[in-house]
Protein backbone atom coordinates (compact mmCIF):
# COMPACT_ATOMS: atom_id res chain seq x y z
CA UNK A 1 0.00 0.00 0.00
CA UNK A 2 1.44 3.37 -1.04
CA UNK A 3 1.06 6.26 1.40
CA UNK A 4 1.39 9.82 0.11
CA UNK A 5 3.57 11.84 2.47
CA UNK A 6 2.59 15.35 3.49
CA UNK A 7 5.33 17.53 1.95
CA UNK A 8 4.54 20.58 4.09
CA UNK A 9 6.48 18.95 6.95
CA UNK A 10 9.68 19.13 4.90
CA UNK A 11 9.26 22.84 4.21
CA UNK A 12 9.02 23.63 7.91
CA UNK A 13 12.18 21.80 8.90
CA UNK A 14 15.43 23.70 9.25
CA UNK A 15 18.27 23.34 6.81
CA UNK A 16 21.03 21.01 7.92
CA UNK A 17 23.88 23.29 6.94
CA UNK A 18 23.99 27.03 6.63
CA UNK A 19 24.60 28.35 3.14
CA UNK A 20 27.62 30.52 2.52
CA UNK A 21 26.65 33.56 0.51
CA UNK A 22 28.85 34.40 -2.43
CA UNK A 23 29.94 37.95 -3.02
CA UNK A 24 28.18 39.56 -5.98
CA UNK A 25 30.81 39.97 -8.66
CA UNK A 26 29.68 41.96 -11.69
CA UNK A 27 30.06 40.23 -15.04
CA UNK A 28 32.72 41.34 -17.47
CA UNK A 29 31.89 42.48 -20.99
CA UNK A 30 33.02 39.14 -22.45
CA UNK A 31 30.81 37.22 -20.01
CA UNK A 32 27.81 39.36 -20.97
CA UNK A 33 28.48 38.73 -24.66
CA UNK A 34 28.76 34.96 -24.10
CA UNK A 35 25.58 34.91 -22.02
CA UNK A 36 23.76 36.89 -24.70
CA UNK A 37 24.90 34.46 -27.40
CA UNK A 38 23.67 31.49 -25.36
CA UNK A 39 20.28 33.13 -24.78
CA UNK A 40 19.89 34.06 -28.45
CA UNK A 41 20.86 30.55 -29.60
CA UNK A 42 18.39 29.03 -27.13
CA UNK A 43 15.61 31.32 -28.34
CA UNK A 44 16.39 30.47 -31.99
CA UNK A 45 16.29 26.74 -31.28
CA UNK A 46 13.07 27.11 -29.28
CA UNK A 47 11.50 29.03 -32.17
CA UNK A 48 12.49 26.37 -34.68
CA UNK A 49 11.23 23.55 -32.46
CA UNK A 50 7.99 25.45 -31.79
CA UNK A 51 7.44 26.03 -35.50
CA UNK A 52 7.95 22.33 -36.22
CA UNK A 53 5.63 21.21 -33.43
CA UNK A 54 2.83 23.67 -34.10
Amino acid sequence: MIIKLDTSVFRLSREKAEKVKKADIPLTREQWINADRIVMATMLIATIVGAILF
